[in-house]
């Protein structure tokens, strides 16, 4: 990675790219918790970039609460459970793992958010869960607009929990799948996709209506499931529990 480019914007992006390669050895114990990074010549000869881009990659990974500098001693790697702030990096989601380990996350949390919007929603939050449901099966349902409309979907009735956390966490996570939906959108029949994709959102949505938290975490789930095959991940643990769910009396 050298810094030759007379491009402006190319040396603007090389501090989110270092930043982005440092990240990725930190997850994957390269660079362990609790242990100091190299220092910045170091680290600027292993990239092959100045120490000022060295220097603005730490300070984004310190902004993100990835690692703590330490004055005259140097930054050191926080554990996961010390850290401010939580980030995922894009980049690593191309890999099928972590795209499954997403997914997996999505299954947890959004269900579980589901069984208790069923519970807790008001009729403002049905109406503005109906809003986004609308957008998604009407004249933006072949347009991006539609996938802004899905992710609203997903945060109203995160919203509807009334637990201000549960929010933020699915907030959060809807953005990191923005890129998977597009995936899904270009791998797969757009008419028969939007069908599929808009009939488990409605399920969903009747779940809540009814105020059925069972089968609103079940439509929850079976809808995550359906999403991740759809972009070639396969949660298998997760489908064979929906299914066994679905078969007891």
């Amino acid at each position: 990675m050298r810094e030759r480019s007379s491009s402006i914007g190319v040396f603007e992006a090389l501090p989110g790219r270092v930043a982005a390669l440092l990240s990725r050895e930190i997850e994957t114990g390269g660079f362990q918790a609790g242990h100091r990074l190299p220092t910045e010549q170091q680290l600027a000869d292993r990239f092959g970039v100045s120490r000022n881009v060295v220097r603005e990659a730490v300070a984004q990974l310190r902004a993100d609460g990835v690692i703590e500098a330490r004055q005259g001693v140097g930054a050191f790697v926080l554990a996961p459970e010390h850290r401010a702030a939580i980030r995922i990096d894009r980049d690593a989601l191309k890999d099928g793992d972590n795209m499954e380990r997403l997914f997996e996350l999505r299954c947890i949390l959004e269900a579980e958010a589901a069984a208790l919007a069923a519970e807790r929603r008001t009729t403002g939050h049905l109406v503005a869960i109906r809003a986004a449901l609308d957008r998604m099966s009407g004249e933006e349902r072949w347009e991006d607009g539609s996938i802004e409309a899905d992710l609203a979907f997903h945060r109203e009735i995160a919203r509807a929990t009334g637990n201000g956390y549960i929010h933020t966490f699915i907030s959060f996570i809807c953005e990191q799948i923005r890129r998977s939906i597009h995936y899904a959108r270009a791998v797969n029949p757009l008419h028969d996709l939007v069908d599929v994709n808009v009939g488990e959102h409605v399920l969903i949505y009747e779940a809540l209506v009814a105020g059925d938290a069972d089968a609103a975490a079940d439509a929850m789930r079976a809808h995550i499931i359906g999403a991740a095959e759809r972009v070639g991940v396969s949660l298998k643990n997760a489908r064979n529990n929906h299914e066994a769910g679905e078969s007891q009396p």
